[in-house]
C-alpha cells in the first residue's frame, strides 16, 4: 500500500503544503507523481493533468469574475457605509456583539460577496470597544470564522453556489450524478454541524479577557464617514441584480457577469477603470482560481494511475464497516485540507477515492454528497493558510494582541472541525 501512487501523492501533497511549499506547484508536483507510479510517461501524465483541468473551467471563471464584482463594490464606500449603519445598531452586549459580527461574515459569503475585505474595515475599529467589555477575541474569530465558511456549506448562494457547483461536477466526473437541489437537501447538516460549534466557543469563551495596549484606540478609516451616492447605489444595485440571477439561473458566472455589466453601465464603474476592475479581480482571485483548475487536473490523474481501486479494497478492509469507512474518510479529508488550506480545492483530490470508497460502503448518494462536501470543508477553519482563518486574524491583530495560530487557529480547529466530523459522520449513517 505504501508503493499505491494515490497514497504517496497524497501523503507527498500533505507534507509539502504543511512545509509552506507553494500550494500550486505541490499539487504540480504530486500528480506528476502519481502518474509515473502508475506506469505512464510525464508527458503523458502533463496531457491528463491538462485535460482534466477543463472540469473546473466555470469555477475558475466565476472565481474571477467574482473577484471583479468585490474588486468594483471595493472601490466605492458602500462597504464601509454598510458596515457604518450595521455598526450603530451592534448591541454593546458581548454576546449579542459577537453573533451581529457572525451574522455580517455571512452576508460577506452571498449578500455583498466581499469575502473576507470587509474584516480590515469593520474589525480595526471595534478593538477599543471590545476591551472595554473584556471580550475574548477567540470569540470573535470564531464568529468571523463561521460567517466565512458555514455558509458556502450548506448554502448554494455566491460562494455557496460555486462550492455546491464543484461538488456536483466532481460527483459526476465519478460516476455518481446529483442536482444542486439534492446538495443544498443534505449539506445544511455542515451548517448547522457548525452553528453547534459556535454556540459552544461562545459559551467557552464567555469569560472576560484583559488585553494590555500601548493606546486604546485603533484609527477609524475615513471612508466611514461617507454617505451614499450615486456611484454607491449603482454598485449596490449591481451586486442586487448579481445575486438575483443567480439565484434564479444556479449560474455564478453569469450572476457576476450581469452585475459588473449593470455597474458599468449604471457609471457605478467609470469606463476608463473596467481594466484595472479586472485586473484588481485576477489579483484577488486567479490565484485560487488556478489552484481550482490544477486540483481538478490532479483528480483526473489520479483516476487514471490504476491506484484507487487498490486503495478503496484497502481502505475496506481496515475501516471495520460502514461507519468505520465513514470516519476514515472524514478524517483523511480533515488531514488534506489543512494542508491545501482550501476546501474548494480540496474537492477534486478527495472525490475520486472516495466516491468509489463511498459506493463499495453502499452508501446512498446523498450520504455521499454529505461526505464528500463535509470531508473537503473540514479542515478549513483551524488551518493556517486558509482564507477562514487569515481574514480574522488580519482585523483582530490590528494592534498585535491576536496570535494567528493559538487565538484564530486552535479555537476554530477545535469548535468546527470536531462538531462537523461528528455532524458527518452521524449524518451520512442516517441518509
Amino acid at each position: 500500500m505504501l508503493t499505491n501512487p494515490v497514497v504517496v501523492s497524497i501523503l507527498l501533497m500533505s507534507v509539502l503544503c504543511l512545509l509552506r511549499f507553494n500550494i500550486l506547484l505541490s499539487i504540480l508536483v504530486c500528480a506528476l507523481v502519481a502518474g509515473v507510479m502508475g506506469g505512464a510517461s510525464v508527458l503523458d501524465t502533463t496531457a491528463t493533468l491538462i485535460a482534466g483541468m477543463k472540469g473546473n473551467l466555470e469555477t475558475a471563471l466565476s472565481y474571477i469574475l467574482l473577484g471583479a464584482l468585490a474588486a468594483a463594490i471595493a472601490r466605492t464606500n458602500l462597504t464601509a457605509i454598510l458596515i457604518r449603519w450595521v455598526s450603530k445598531i451592534l448591541s454593546k452586549k458581548a454576546i449579542y456583539l459577537v453573533l451581529s459580527i457572525a451574522g455580517i461574515a455571512c452576508l460577506s459569503q452571498n449578500l455583498i460577496p466581499v469575502h473576507i475585505a470587509f474584516i480590515p474595515v469593520l474589525i480595526p475599529p471595534l478593538l477599543p470597544l471590545f476591551n472595554k467589555l473584556k471580550l475574548d477575541r477567540r470569540a470573535v474569530a470564531c464568529a468571523l470564522t463561521f460567517g466565512l465558511q458555514a455558509p458556502y456549506v450548506s448554502l448554494s448562494v455566491g460562494f455557496g453556489l460555486i462550492f455546491h457547483n464543484i461538488l456536483k461536477k466532481e460527483l459526476e466526473n465519478n460516476g455518481v450524478t446529483v442536482s444542486i437541489g439534492d446538495i443544498a437537501s443534505v449539506m445544511w447538516i455542515g451548517g448547522l454541524s457548525m452553528l453547534i460549534g459556535l454556540v459552544f466557543a461562545l459559551i467557552f469563551y464567555s469569560k472576560k479577557r484583559e488585553y494590555i495596549v500601548s493606546s486604546d484606540s485603533v484609527a477609524v478609516d475615513e471612508s466611514l464617514k461617507a454617505s451614499m451616492t450615486y456611484k454607491e447605489w449603482a454598485v449596490l444595485v449591481g451586486a442586487i441584480l448579481a445575486f438575483i440571477v443567480q439565484i434564479t439561473t444556479s449560474s455564478m458566472p453569469l450572476g457576476a457577469l450581469c452585475g459588473l455589466l449593470a455597474m458599468i453601465i449604471l457609471k457605478g464603474v467609470e469606463y476608463n477603470k473596467i481594466d484595472d476592475v479586472m485586473a484588481s479581480g485576477l489579483a484577488m482571485m486567479a490565484f485560487i482560481a488556478f489552484i481550482m483548475l490544477v486540483a481538478a487536473g490532479f483528480g483526473a490523474v489520479l483516476r487514471e494511475s490504476g491506484g484507487i481501486n487498490e486503495l478503496v479494497k484497502f481502505a475496506g478492509e481496515i475501516s471495520g464497516g460502514k461507519f468505520g469507512g465513514i470516519v476514515l474518510m472524514l478524517l483523511v479529508g480533515l488531514l488534506i485540507t489543512m494542508g491545501i488550506g482550501s476546501s474548494f480545492g480540496t474537492i477534486p483530490v478527495i472525490a475520486s477515492i472516495y466516491v468509489p470508497f463511498s459506493l463499495s460502503l453502499g452508501l446512498d448518494p446523498k450520504a455521499i454528497i454529505l461526505l464528500v462536501g463535509i470531508a473537503a470543508a473540514v479542515g478549513d477553519a483551524g488551518s493556517p493558510a486558509s482564507d477562514s482563518t487569515l481574514g480574522p486574524t488580519s482585523g483582530l491583530n490590528a494592534d498585535g494582541k491576536h496570535s494567528h495560530i493559538y487565538d484564530t487557529c486552535v479555537p476554530t480547529f477545535i469548535f468546527f472541525n470536531i462538531p462537523l466530523i461528528i455532524g458527518g459522520a452521524i449524518g451520512a449513517m442516517m441518509l
